[in-house]
Parts: C-alpha cells; structure tokens; sequence
C-alpha cells in the first residue's frame, strides 16, 4: 500500500538525517502507514534543506522536538555510540523507537535500552534489514513447510573484513568495518537458523578469512569473510538432507531439489520427467516499475519500517528486530573479535 491509502497512521519524528535516512528511510516512508511529523538534526544546513523538502518541522535538539511535538514513534540514524543514550532518552519520553544497524557499539549499549523499553513500556525495533527482506522470508517459508527438513549447515558470503588487533578495536570502541556491517550476514543466518551456540574467527593478517558459528539447533554456519570486486555482492546457501537453498545478492532465491532418485553411474538426464526435481526460482520481475523490484522492497527496508508502525499501531512487542535479537548479534560480534583462533561459548 501508499501512504495516502492507510486510514490509521503513526506519528514519527526523525532523528539524524544523514545519507542513509535521505535516500532510503525519507523515500520509505512513501509506503507506510506513517506521518512525518519532524526531522531533528545537528547540521542546520543540511536540516533546513531537508524540512523544506519534506515539508515538516525542524529541530537540532531530540528531546526539544520531544516536548513540542506529538509523535508516537521516532526514527534513529545516527551512530551507534549514540543509538542508547538517544534512544533511552526518546523512550523516557513514553515513544516507540526504530533504530538503524549498528544497534549499538557494545552489549552494555543493548541492556540499557532493554532496560528502558522494558520501564517505560515502550517498542523497540533495530533495522536489521536481512532478517526483514523477501529472499529470507521465502527461505524461512521453504524450511517452515516440512518438506526440506534436516537442515546441516548454512554459509554467508560477506565483503567485510575484521580488525587486525580484536580485543584492541573492542577495547577502544573503535568504529571498524567489522562493526559497521557484520549485523548483515549475521542477521540473515540468525533470522534462519536461529540462536547461537559459540564463535570461532580465524583470519589472515588483512582481516578475511571465516567466522564458524555453531548453533543451538546442530547446525554449523560459515561466515566468509570475503574481498572482491566492487559493487561488492552478498550470497547466502542453507544446506540440508537432498536440498539446497541460495541466496544471490539478496534478489534472487534458487531452491535446488536435485534429481529425483538419481544414480551417478546411470543418470542419463539433467531433466527427468515429472515436476518434483529441479530448481525452483524467485526473483523481481524487473520489466515493470512495480515495488517489489525497488531497492527499498528487495533490500527489506520498507518491510522492516513496516513491522515497526504495525507494533505501534497494534501495541505488540516485537519479535523480528527484537532488542534481544541485537542482543545476540552484538555478542557475537564481540566473541569473535576476542576469538583469534579460539572457539568462545556464548
């Protein structure tokens, strides 16, 4: 649905309006059951440029758009050593609270937010946009059927690196590569797989190499640890008993199923009769200017927002994005920078 279609939307101000918010949180909103109320920002130049787009109201200072505003949730983007003390203070103002990935640098950053949801009785929703995108609820919908079960092993390819010194970069809250994107891969293969067990880095001296993760259910993660060619890609594989699943840079999901009753050393077909083998395929249609190819539908920003109005607008906790979700990543981003080698049980 569009914006001017909903009867019922919430009230959002927005906190940060830096590149991530101009191009894909302000375009999202299109989309939603939400009403821009306000745009906070610390750059006035760049804030009075935006408010004049959007035609809202302007602030630098959160809590001042707090107290003169009427609002129900707000929208964060800023950095994540900001993220707790901005949110904390936007919940003690009883609103509701998306914030962007990094949710935040460290696990004590999570627990105050928990904690603060929790006092004031207010929603919290983290963008984690792989654990929101159509490829991985399609993954989530083939495991739920019952029909590919036994799932084995899961791996994530990421260009992403790790810092050279581990407990040095965790130690000096350093905002490394490693911090800034690792909740991609690691929330798709959460949302997936579900929670984890422990962690174990090995990398060379550059930072690339392999984060195993083992997890509650039995099964082993891979996270490739990967540089190569620039746009850079993402790919995802879910493995199991006879099938396979795959990823392709978030738009393209493959289900393999393999050849019905295949014998190597009689195989005389790549396509046997009958429908119950072979690949299946999802993927946008990309001749039409519909939504489901948009950048904002594929990379799952739109559902993610989504989710978060529907939790104002219904007042239900959330489960997908949940703070013990961000929880869970950030200690697993914090086990393998201490890992060097090491298996670290969470």
């Amino acid at each position: 649905m569009y914006q001017r279609e909903y009867n019922k939307k919430v009230r959002v101000g927005i906190v940060g309006a830096g590149s991530h918010t101009y191009r894909n949180l302000l375009p999202a909103l299109h989309f939603l059951p939400a009403e821009l109320v306000a745009i906070c920002n610390r750059s006035e130049e760049r804030l009075n440029r935006t408010i004049a787009e959007y035609h809202c109201n302007g602030y630098t200072c959160p809590e001042e758009m707090y107290e003169k505003e009427r609002l129900d949730g707000v929208i964060m983007a800023v950095s994540p050593f900001l993220h707790p003390k901005l949110a904390c203070e936007a919940l003690a103002h009883k609103l509701h609270v998306f914030i962007e990935k990094p949710a935040a640098a460290n696990t004590d950053g999570i627990k105050k937010m928990m904690d603060a949801s929790l006092k004031y009785k207010k929603h919290v929703v983290v963008g984690y946009k792989k654990a929101f995108m159509p490829a991985t609820c399609k993954v989530q919908e083939i495991l739920a059927s019952g029909l590919y079960p036994d799932m084995s092993s899961i791996l994530a390819i990421y260009p992403i690196y790790m810092p050279k010194d581990g407990p040095a970069s965790l130690k000096s809250g350093e905002f490394s590569e490693w911090m800034k994107n690792s909740s991609h891969p690691l929330s798709f293969m959460l949302q997936v797989a579900g929670p984890v067990k422990s962690v174990q880095a090995l990398t060379n001296e550059r930072g690339f190499g392999v984060i195993q993760l083992r997890f509650q259910s039995g099964v082993i993660g891979n996270l490739h640890l990967a540089a190569g060619e620039k746009p850079a890609r993402d790919a995802y594989k879910v493995y199991g008993d006879g099938w396979s699943i795959e990823v392709d840079c978030s738009s393209k999901v493959t289900l393999h199923r393999g050849i019905p009753s295949y014998e190597y050393d009689y195989a005389s077909s790549f396509a046997s009769p009958g429908f119950e083998g072979g690949d299946l395929v999802w993927e946008p249609v990309t001749c039409q200017a519909s939504p489901e190819n948009k950048a904002l539908f594929v990379q799952g920003m739109v559902q993610e927002l989504e989710y978060f109005c529907n939790c104002i607008l219904n007042d239900q906790p959330p489960i997908k994005g949940s703070l013990s979700f961000a929880k869970e990543i950030t200690e697993i981003f914090e086990a393998a920078l201490l890992s060097n080698g090491r298996e670290i049980c969470l």
